[in-house]
């Protein structure tokens, strides 16, 4: 008899939305094991390894027993980078309790699975990310690492749809981060880049998970 799906789940648990076009939105994270990346200023670097496997049906049972204490109809899955797996199976579940989904993703692995929300976000060095993202992103999220350039900025820019923000996140909050992101605005402006937003970490101004 075939087992039921599992996925490597490294939490699960209510806050708000810290980051992007969401932010402040009561949210449901489901966070998962594993990443294809290994950037040094990653925030969540215990989610690259370990989690522990949870079949579909015991991962939406516990969205919604959180749902119950924390009312919210946004349920976002995040990782580490969770589409190296296979999530198809959770997303049309979550859809069919009622939750919008949002995904967070590197963008290096590309899933057509059907959501509400997509972020991505490509990590230095090479910033890159699959193509077939640039008509379905939502909004493209840009750690301000030190290596983030002018250049980079305005590629991604021409890239993805004008309607799709570009947003310059502060690595960790970092004052000089913040100052950076600053300073790349001011040059995008000034060379007539639209639709490139300044933002921050909510969640670390709140000191919510």
């Amino acid at each position: 008899m075939p087992q039921p799906p599992t996925l490597k789940i490294s939490e699960i648990f209510p806050s708000v939305q810290g980051e992007g076009l969401r932010q402040g939105e009561p949210t449901i994270f489901v966070r998962f094991a594993g990443c294809n990346l290994r950037c040094a200023f990653c925030d969540t670097k215990y989610a690259r390894t370990g989690g522990t496997k949870i079949t579909v049906e015991r991962i939406a049972a516990r969205v919604a027993a959180v749902g119950k204490k924390f009312p919210a109809s946004w349920v976002t899955l995040t990782g580490g980078e969770p589409l190296v797996q296979y999530l198809g199976a959770l997303i049309r579940r979550l859809r069919a309790d009622g939750f919008r989904i949002q995904v967070e993703t590197n963008g290096t692995i590309y899933r057509p699975w059907p959501v509400d929300w997509l972020t991505v976000s490509p990590k230095p060095r090479r910033w890159s990310y699959d193509p077939r993202f640039r008509r379905r992103a939502d909004e493209v999220k840009l750690v301000v690492t030190k290596s983030l350039t002018p250049a980079v900025v305005a590629r991604l820019r021409r890239e993805f749809p004008a309607r799709v923000p570009i947003l310059l996140q502060p690595e960790s909050n970092a004052a000089w981060s913040r100052t950076r992101g600053r300073r790349l605005l001011e040059e995008a402006l000034r060379d007539g880049l639209e639709n490139i937003r300044v933002t921050v970490q909510l969640h670390r101004i709140y000191g919510l998970r």
